[in-house]
């Protein structure tokens, strides 16, 4: 019996969903979560333009949120986040931190395809 549901779940295995580029993950600020691996590859990259824009601004930990420290407000996005025709993208893709290269579209309840299931093959 644990056989025969084991093979039937496999053949639900889900597969990698495409990005949709709608931005919602990155409605959030990557800052809090980078790690020392990205400030360490920002810094030998020499990418001051990101590390500026890192310290300039001022963000410190309220409770369980992230805040500006100039303002008290929320930040509303990733600062490196922008669009263009209508979709979200990023302009440090190429050396974006771990948190968003690891980041699986529909893994969160950011994403709007969150608990969305694909069947291999389909």
């Amino acid at each position: 019996m644990l056989l025969k549901n084991k093979v039937k779940r496999d053949r639900f295995m889900e597969k990698p969903l495409s990005c949709l580029q709608c931005g919602k993950c990155c409605f959030v600020d990557f800052t809090a979560y980078a790690q020392q691996e990205d400030y360490d590859r920002w810094r030998a990259e020499k990418r001051h333009d990101i590390l500026d824009m890192i310290e300039h601004r001022h963000l410190t930990w309220a409770g369980d949120r992230l805040i500006s420290a100039d303002t008290g407000e929320t930040p509303r996005e990733c600062p490196f986040l922008y669009n263009s025709e209508n979709k979200w993208l990023c302009s440090i893709y190429g050396t974006r931190p771990a948190v968003c290269r690891e980041y699986c579209p529909g893994s969160s309840e950011l994403c709007p395809q969150f608990m969305i299931k694909r069947r291999v093959g389909t």
